[in-house]
């Protein structure tokens, strides 16, 4: 097994006992292997959801985490954050839909991670929120149109989430 799947089953086992919680035990272990450059961001994503998946704990929790753990590890080894918050939300949602989760909550969870990974390192929320909207999007579509429909409308009517960038990428009126 890679290091991910090792440490997350680790880490959730202390997270289903009591100990901590989903999303930031699921972001630190994504930072360590990312920003040590021991993994790719799809591969800590892809296989953070699978074992997430395996263990019966929230996918949306933990595809927040991962996105934010994979953005802050992408900082810290010199990487571009909006191309590893793309990846990391394409990512998830193919994941999401490989292993049964519902890709239009992982979709909003990805751009949420997004958001506050934003707020971790100082970044510009609105770029790396366009990133992962554009990396859910390209994912959701390569998938097929049953997924690309959930997608849109899950990140249409999520709240929580910046809705001027939303419409303008999905009505293709990008600034």
């Amino acid at each position: 097994m890679s290091n991910v799947t090792d440490e997350l089953k680790n880490a959730l086992s202390s997270v289903v006992s009591g100990v901590g919680d989903v999303a930031s035990t699921v972001q630190t272990v994504a930072r360590k292997n990312v920003s040590q450059g021991l993994q790719t961001v799809g591969q800590v994503v892809s296989e953070g959801l699978e074992t997430i998946s395996s263990t019966g704990t929230s996918l949306t929790a933990g595809v927040t985490g991962l996105v934010r753990g994979a953005v802050d590890g992408a900082k810290d080894a010199g990487v571009s954050t909006t191309e590893a918050v793309g990846e990391a939300a394409s990512v998830a949602v193919k994941t999401a839909s490989r292993v049964g989760g519902d890709v239009g909550e992982v979709a909003v969870s990805s751009v949420t991670g997004a958001i506050e990974a934003a707020g971790d390192i100082g970044g510009d929320s609105g770029e790396l929120a366009k990133g992962a909207v554009l990396g859910i999007l390209k994912a959701a579509d390569e998938i097929g149109s049953e997924a690309g429909s959930l997608v849109r409308k899950a990140l249409l009517n999520a709240v929580a989430l910046p809705h001027d960038i939303i419409d303008a990428l999905l009505t293709g009126k990008t600034e």
